[in-house]
C-alpha cells in the first residue's frame, strides 16, 4: 500500500510538522505569540533603504544641477540657449544616437556571437535600442537588462552571459587606454603617462596569456580567459567605431554653444567626461556633466566674463541630457515594445526587476 500525502504511511496519521521559525524581520503568524513589551519587528528599515539607496541617484543629480545653475547669471543661460539653432541641434541628436546604436551593436554582438549564441545583428540592434530605456537611470542597468535577457532568450546560465557582458567592458576600458596613451603626449605629457596606461592593459592580457587555474574555472570569468589575448584584440578594434562616435558625439554639442574645444585637449578631457557620465552616479550624467564640464572647458567658452563662460558651458551640457534623454526614451520605447512582443508589460517588469 502505498503512501498518501495526507495520510503517511500505512494510512496512518502524519505527525503534525514543527512550525517554521520566523525569518528575521518577518511578522508573526496570526495566533502566534506577540513579541514581548508589545514590540513589533521592524520591516521598514530596509525597505526605507532599498527606497533610499535608489532615490541617492536622482537627489545627487539634482543637487549638482542646482549647484551648477546656482553659480549663474540666469540671463545669460537663457540666452545662451536662445542663440542655438534647436532643430539643427535636436537633429544631431537624433543622428548621434542612431550611430551610437549601430556602431556599439557592431562591437558588441560579435563578443556575444563567440561566447553565448549566434545573435542576429538585427536582433541585438533592436535589443540595445530597448536598452536604453532603463539605461536612463543608469548606463549600467541598461547592460544588466541585456545580460539577463539574452540569457532567458537562449537559455544560457546567466554567469556566462555576465562573463561576455565583462569582454564588452574590458573592450571598452581598452580603447580609452589607447585613447589616453595617444592624448597625453599630444597635449606636451610626458612619455611616461602613456607608458603607464599601456603597461596597465599589458599586464591584463599577460594575466589572459598565463590563464590562472583558479580564475579561468571560474565561470563568470570563462569568457574572459576563452576569448584570451587574440579575442580581446578583435573584440578592441570593433569597437574603434564606437568609441569614435561617442567622442564626436561628447566634443560637437559644445560648438553649438560657442565652446570650441582644439583637437589636442579634446582628446585629453573628453574621454574624462565620457566615462564620468557613464559612473552610477546619477541618471544619464545629469550635473555630473555639468560641473566636470565648466571645471575642464571654461578656457575655451566665448564670453568676456566667467559668469558668459559658464553660462555657455551650462546651456551646452544641459540642451544635450535633456536633447538625448528625449531621443533615447522614444527609441527605447518604441524598441522595447519590439523586443518583447506580447506579454511585454510582464516581461518588461520582470526584466527591469532583475536588472535593477
Amino acid at each position: 500500500m502505498r503512501s498518501s500525502p495526507h495520510t503517511g504511511p500505512l494510512g496512518a496519521a502524519p505527525a503534525p510538522a514543527p512550525a517554521p521559525e520566523p525569518r528575521d524581520g518577518a511578522l508573526p503568524e496570526r495566533g502566534a505569540p506577540r513579541p514581548r513589551d508589545g514590540a513589533l519587528p521592524e520591516r521598514g528599515a530596509p525597505r526605507l533603504l532599498r527606497h533610499a539607496r535608489r532615490a541617492l541617484p536622482f537627489v545627487l543629480a539634482a543637487a549638482l544641477v542646482a549647484f551648477t545653475l546656482g553659480r549663474l547669471d540666469v540671463s545669460k543661460f537663457l540666452a545662451a540657449l536662445a542663440h542655438v539653432d534647436a532643430p539643427l541641434f535636436l537633429g544631431f541628436a537624433v543622428l548621434f544616437v542612431l550611430a551610437l546604436l549601430a556602431a556599439d551593436t557592431f562591437a558588441t554582438v560579435l563578443v556575444y556571437r563567440r561566447a553565448v549564441a549566434p545573435v542576429a545583428f538585427r536582433d541585438f540592434f533592436v535589443l540595445r535600442g530597448a536598452s536604453y530605456l532603463p539605461s536612463l537611470l543608469n548606463h549600467h542597468v541598461g547592460q544588466a537588462f541585456i545580460t539577463v535577457f539574452l540569457s532567458r532568450v537562449h537559455g544560457v546560465p546567466l554567469a556566462r552571459v555576465a562573463g561576455a557582458t565583462l569582454v564588452v567592458y574590458a573592450s571598452w576600458l581598452g580603447c580609452l587606454l589607447a585613447l589616453g596613451a595617444v592624448a597625453f603626449p599630444a597635449n606636451g605629457a610626458s612619455l611616461g603617462w602613456s607608458a603607464l596606461l599601456l603597461a596597465a592593459g599589458g599586464l591584463y592580457l599577460a594575466l589572459l596569456a598565463l590563464r590562472p587555474a583558479r580564475l579561468a574555472r571560474a565561470r563568470l570569468l570563462a569568457p574572459l580567459f576563452e576569448a584570451g589575448v587574440r579575442g580581446h584584440l578583435l573584440a578592441l578594434a570593433a569597437r574603434v567605431p564606437h568609441l569614435v562616435v561617442l567622442f564626436v558625439g561628447t566634443w560637437l554639442p559644445f560648438w553649438f554653444f560657442g565652446v570650441r574645444i582644439p583637437v589636442g585637449a579634446a582628446l585629453t578631457y573628453i574621454p574624462i567626461l565620457m566615462v564620468a557620465v557613464t559612473l552610477p552616479l546619477t541618471p544619464q550624467g545629469f550635473g555630473t556633466r555639468d560641473v566636470l564640464a565648466a571645471a575642464l572647458f571654461e578656457r575655451f567658452a566665448a564670453g568676456a566674463t566667467h559668469e558668459e563662460r559658464l553660462a555657455a558651458i551650462a546651456a551646452s551640457t544641459t540642451a544635450w541630457a535633456v536633447a538625448i534623454t528625449l531621443v533615447e526614451a522614444a527609441l527605447g520605447l518604441a524598441l522595447l515594445r519590439v523586443a518583447l512582443p506580447g506579454e511585454g508589460n510582464k516581461d518588461r517588469a520582470e526584466l527591469s526587476r532583475e536588472a535593477a
